[in-house]
């Protein structure tokens, strides 16, 4: 009977640590949607890609365009207002960066 005992334990052991990938891939995704610190236009990374918080004060910019923002651009990420330039921050939907590129499709 300890025999039959022990080989339940190790079926389930083993059926847990198969199922645990799909449980960290749950987990961290929920992980990532959680507030993400707002971008300090006075950071280093921000200064280097002249973003503000407000795309009309880029009008000045030679690389801006009217109609540019943070918010269509195709590193921004609506779920967690992130952007893929600046990951461990989120930015303004309505500022802008030079390195602004339009969303495609």
């Amino acid at each position: 009977m300890a025999n039959h005992s022990r080989r339940d334990f190790m079926r389930n052991s083993l059926m847990g640590l198969a199922a645990l990938p799909l449980g960290i891939g749950v987990l961290s995704k929920t992980a990532f949607a959680q507030d993400l610190p707002r971008l300090d236009p006075e950071a280093p990374e921000a200064k280097a890609l002249n973003y503000v918080e407000n795309a009309s004060n880029a009008s000045d910019h030679p690389a801006y365009e009217e109609g540019e923002t943070c918010a269509n651009c195709m590193f921004f990420q609506q779920d967690t207002e992130g952007c893929q330039l600046f990951p461990n921050n989120s930015v303004e939907p309505g500022g802008w960066c030079q390195s602004w590129t339009a969303k495609s499709g």
